[in-house]
């Protein structure tokens, strides 16, 4: 009783969620399109690759001019008695003063120029990795998209099961009552109805989860899914195709190449620091003095007030050489050399996992097509097979023990072709992904693609200003 109130429960939270969503079926390339507009992992690695392309004007500003300007202000009051019975004197002073400061850098060791190709570098390296997220993105959607399907569909074969068994069980017992079959018929039947009862509560448990990742990956509930199909034009026909193009296209090996380049630059950078700096400095000054003396006083008798306007200006060069530093330099230097050839080690690594995953996803693919026509022949003979039991069983050929066999080889058969059907289109979409071809414009996605050379192309040579090129 339990389990029919579980599975009546299970089955009235599918309907009210799907009243949530419209009643259209949902396809695979929908899903897909979903996701890269609303995965919340996507969008992250858009607005760090964005914050990346702002290092390119930062390292551009060390041969930019800086302008500053300052004010200073002071006052002043004094008192001073003298012996004899001379009278004393009070006075005040008062300074105001602005001025401007120019300071442009002429040379520093080409620290600039290779900061600024370092920072290029790493935005190229950022570009790849977030077309790396956008393939992992639009997998991770179609694995969990197929999950769902595939979820859905075994759960509806353990209902179709149940009802089939249900079934059994009332003939079972028709034909005990009337004295053509035994007590064990029928308790066989019912042990066959209340597994197949657990079994369709975890069925459902496992649509729940599935459903609950897709509403994490694509960011809506899913509907009623329609069949999946294997990214078309993407698969490769041979392994060897798929293994040359993954080592020139993936983006996870580009994205490790332009981090050498990056890292080659550093160490040019931290190497100019040893060179010598030369820098233009140059300042305007005005400043105003008031003085406010007491006309009793001996040192200036009879003057109340003076004042005073001083205008300057200087422009001056200052080289710098750098002669010892401690050691800092020279530490530096060195960690940029450990890190550049620390990145050059992770491309051979990138080259080899995408190698691993081409291979890997090359033989899921080839088993999973096998498998589809292996478990369709097996579908078709176990149907047939059940028919036959089930003639023979009621002509007394065959028992309810058969009966309940034949059935179970029909339902594990189509569990397993289900099964195979999610892995081949899967298998196909890792194919894609592994190779490097997996993304919105190869698959021809209804969305805006996101173009992050427009942000780079809008924000790399500005020299002031605080918004976004959206406009924060």
């Amino acid at each position: 009783m339990r389990h029919t109130v579980w599975i009546g429960a299970a089955l009235a939270a599918s309907t009210f969620f799907g009243t949530l969503v419209s009643a259209d079926a949902e396809n695979l390339t929908g899903a897909l399109a979903r996701a890269y507009r609303n995965n919340h992992d996507l969008n992250v690695a858009r607005a760090q690759l964005r914050a990346t392309d702002e290092n390119v004007p930062q390292a551009k500003s060390g041969l930019r001019p800086i302008i500053r300007g300052s004010g200073t202000t002071s006052a002043e009051r004094s008192r001073t008695t003298f012996g004899d019975d001379l009278p004393s004197s009070r006075g005040r002073t008062g300074v105001l003063g602005a001025g401007i400061t120019i300071n442009q850098t002429l040379f520093d060791g080409f620290q600039t120029p290779n900061n600024i190709r370092a920072a290029e570098a790493q935005v190229k390296a950022a570009q790849n990795n977030l077309a790396n997220t956008e393939q992992n993105t639009l997998f991770d959607a179609s694995s969990v998209y197929m999950n769902v399907l595939r979820d859905r569909q075994i759960a509806d074969l353990r209902r179709q099961n149940l009802s089939f068994l249900q079934e059994q069980v009332r003939a079972a017992r028709a034909r005990f009552d009337v004295g053509e079959g035994t007590r064990t018929d029928v308790a066989q039947a019912e042990s066959e109805q209340a597994l197949s009862t657990a079994l369709l509560n975890s069925a459902l448990a496992q649509v729940a989860t599935s459903e609950a990742s897709y509403l994490r990956i694509i960011g809506d509930v899913p509907r009623d899914l329609a069949p999946g199909r294997q990214p078309k034009g993407l698969i490769p026909s041979s392994i060897t195709s798929a293994l040359d193009i993954s080592q020139k296209e993936h983006p996870a090996i580009l994205a490790t190449i332009f981090a050498v380049d990056a890292a080659a630059f550093q160490v040019k950078s931290a190497e100019g620091t040893l060179l010598p700096n030369l820098s233009l400095n140059g300042t305007v000054q005005n400043q105003y003095a008031l003085s406010d003396t007491d006309p009793n006083s001996a040192n200036l008798p009879g003057v109340d007030v003076t004042t005073q306007n001083q205008l300057s200006a200087s422009v001056g060069a200052t080289l710098t050489i750098p002669i010892y530093e401690g050691g800092l330099r020279s530490s530096q230097i060195r960690q940029a050399k450990e890190v550049l050839g620390q990145r050059q080690i992770e491309v051979d690594g990138a080259r080899d996992q995408v190698r691993a995953a081409v291979a890997t996803a090359w033989a899921e693919l080839q088993a999973a097509r096998a498998n589809v026509s292996g478990y369709s022949a097996q579908v078709s003979a176990a149907r047939l097979a059940l028919n036959g039991v089930i003639e023979e069983r009621n002509v007394g050929q065959r028992t309810t023990l058969d009966v309940l066999n034949a059935q179970a080889d029909v339902i594990s058969a189509q569990i397993l072709l289900v099964g195979s059907q999610r892995d081949e289109v899967v298998a196909g979409y890792a194919l894609s992904s592994a190779i490097g071809r997996l993304s919105a414009t190869r698959l021809g996605l209804d969305v805006a693609v996101y173009k992050p050379q427009e942000h780079y192309d809008a924000v790399k040579d500005k020299w002031y200003g605080l918004r976004t090129p959206d406009g924060r």
